[in-house]
């Protein structure tokens, strides 16, 4: 398994499962299964680091950062945060941790509230924390107000906007927005679920490039949720590669795109266009058989066996183990034993 030094480890996740019923009955409901949005993985992220997510739709990647951040309970596993298990803390331990632990959501115009103002919207973190007495230094509405104006000129927003409402930003303004909300409270590390998956090209990269500014200024920690393997690629100093609820791979960027182990890793970077039209011509692409088994089905052996061009007798009924590789480098494969 993929091991790092302990004292630099912000975020601990082990066999992290969440599981959400499948009930049949109106009055009188019977449980008859179960979608394994996650079914258990472990990692753990660094302090200052930014650990990628990446895989297909309905792999589980944003179910795993909202069961990190405790919007949904788990199933079972851990998730230990700067020393606290999330899991099993009470509510109020929970309460000053959430502090620590913010999101960026995907689509800037569901997640902003359209009846408040920016203000309003940046403050609100302030405003709760601030009447239970939570915050590291007390703060005033007029300390409020001046960092809500401080986070917007931060991000990119002309603090004289505070007073104006979501419908009146592009996108890629509110993105802006959920990003100085998400920094408010002064955060060890920000849950973001593909934050630039909605923006036009152009703006993702001025999102991108906001976020690695901000975590050099602030030491920021992230988890980062993306299908575009180059926004991992640029962003991330570690990636995790997700299957139908489980870690198939994980190791450092430079190493994973260099060197990828697992089919289903290798099958995702062929997919990936590549802007050079003769290494593009040159390339063979793996063109993936079948399709993605049902996450409710329990699985006896690999998950990929369905669809892998390399499988063995073993894998249908064996579940493959992380695998250490050197180098940083992990694979759940029963070809690397």
């Amino acid at each position: 398994m993929y091991k790092k030094d302990e004292k630099k480890i912000l975020l601990e996740v082990v066999d992290l499962k969440q599981h959400f019923p499948i009930e049949t009955g109106f009055i009188f409901k019977k449980q008859v299964g179960a979608v394994r949005a996650v079914d258990g993985i472990s990692f753990t992220v660094n302090s200052g680091e930014t650990l990628g997510i990446v895989g297909e739709s309905g792999c589980g990647k944003s179910t795993t950062v909202r069961s990190i951040a405790q919007l949904y309970k788990p199933t079972s596993g851990s998730v230990v945060f700067d020393g606290l298990d999330l899991v099993n803390a009470p509510k109020n331990e929970m309460l000053k941790a959430r502090k620590n632990i913010q999101m960026i959501f995907q689509d800037p115009y569901a997640s902003l509230d359209p009846r408040m103002t920016v203000r309003t919207i940046i403050g609100e973190p302030l405003d709760i924390y601030m009447r239970r007495g939570l915050l590291d230094e007390p703060m005033d509405k007029e300390m409020i107000e001046k960092r809500v104006e401080d986070l917007m000129e931060r991000v990119g927003l002309n603090r004289a906007f505070k007073n104006r409402y979501p419908h009146e930003f592009s996108g890629g303004q509110r993105q802006r927005i959920g990003i100085a909300r998400a920094l408010a409270l002064n955060p060890k590390i920000i849950l973001a679920d593909e934050p630039v998956s909605a923006l036009d090209v152009s703006i993702q990269s001025q999102i991108l490039n906001l976020l690695s500014d901000l975590q050099k200024d602030l030491g920021l920690t992230y988890v980062f949720i993306a299908h575009d393997l180059a926004v991992i690629e640029y962003i991330s100093t570690r990636v995790a590669v997700m299957y139908l609820g489980k870690i198939v791979e994980l190791s450092k960027s430079s190493e994973l795109y260099h060197n990828p182990l697992h089919p289903y890793t290798k099958a995702l970077l062929s997919a990936a266009p590549i802007p050079d039209p003769v290494i593009e011509r040159k390339r063979q692409r793996i063109i993936l058989t079948g399709d993605v088994p049902s996450p409710n089905k329990e699985h006896k052996g690999c998950y990929f066996y369905e669809r892998c061009p390399m499988r063995m007798e073993k894998c249908a009924t064996n579940i493959p183990p992380m695998h250490a590789m050197g180098n940083d480098h992990a694979v759940a494969c029963w070809l690397y034993e």
